[in-house]
């Protein structure tokens, strides 16, 4: 037997392995496996941290499938997503948490605009997580792999989210924009990043606004992304879900249009169309994002 998941080739070997671990920590909870899994592959991001919620999927798909046998779950999740049952024991926001009093006027009359990064577990990030679960149609869902977190302010209210996260490796409209084989997009997907949610709140009505912030998060995503996870960002991407949006804002900031999704998702074994198409839109951060995408040791 042998799979791949998230660029990781999984043979029979390491599924025994796997196995092992697990008989041999019967203390250790589904968390604290996949940190110990990460340790025992070096299975790290490029600033040395573990790629611990990537394995956590790893995990989780194996033990689905039957390959292996995951530790009773010790805390159910609170993502309404990903376990629609669960009851929150609280909001993440909190009603006077922010004010959504109506904010109007020119663009010039809500400067300076600021993008915070959030950092985990801080205040900041509590309300952008809260935000997005009350205002975005998709909800909050914790990113998976690389991310980040922007708050924005318009003088010293909070007007807007952007959150980024690492890129689908596989997505044919982008592929076939970029023009690269299947092994150097194995070996540059990293330099990729999705625009994964993207809110104005409902409160702020400032024309010109959603194009605005959309040509200054380009210019600092890159190299806060390097900080991080010392590797640039060279080209990011996102979906816009047609039926109910048209998009305006990224192409009046230049984003490209390069297809359409199929509508089967990810982890698709039907072949058949499960959800809404989308268009997917791209915007290079760097000149001669091709060449730089399909260098072989990139």
């Amino acid at each position: 037997m042998k799979l791949r998941y998230r660029g990781r080739t999984v043979t029979q070997a390491d599924i025994v392995f796997i196995r092992e671990l697990i008989a041999k920590n019967p203390s250790l909870s589904r968390r604290k496996l996949s940190a110990e899994l990460c340790r025992a592959w070096n299975w790290v991001q490029p600033n040395g941290q573990l790629k611990d919620m990537v394995c956590r999927g790893l995990m989780l798909h194996l033990h689905r499938q039957g390959h292996i046998e995951l530790p009773a779950k010790r805390q159910e999740s609170l993502n309404p997503l990903a376990n629609p049952l669960a009851k929150r024991r609280k909001p993440l926001l909190d009603e006077d948490t922010v004010d959504t009093n109506a904010l109007e006027g020119r663009l010039s009359e809500i400067q300076p605009i600021e993008f915070r990064q959030v950092r985990s577990q801080g205040l900041d990030e509590k309300l952008f997580n809260g935000l997005i679960e009350r205002y975005h149609y998709l909800g909050y869902t914790h990113p998976v792999g690389e991310q980040m977190k922007y708050l924005v302010f318009g003088g010293n209210r909070p007007v807007a989210c952007f959150a980024f996260s690492s890129a689908p490796r596989h997505l044919g409209p982008r592929d076939r924009y970029i023009g690269w084989s299947a092994e150097l997009r194995r070996r540059n997907v990293h330099l990729l990043a999705y625009n994964s949610r993207y809110l104005i709140f409902p409160w702020v009505n400032v024309r010109y606004l959603a194009s605005h912030l959309l040509s200054r998060v380009v210019k600092i995503l890159s190299s806060d992304w390097e900080r991080k996870y010392h590797h640039p960002v060279h080209f990011i991407e996102t979906f816009v879900n047609t039926p109910r949006y048209k998009g305006t804002c990224y192409r009046a900031a230049n984003w490209v249009y390069m297809g359409k999704t199929t509508g089967r998702g990810k982890d698709d074994q039907t072949n058949k169309p499960n959800r809404p198409l989308k268009e997917v839109l791209g915007y290079p951060l760097v000149r001669k994002f091709r060449e730089k995408l399909c260098e072989v040791g990139s």
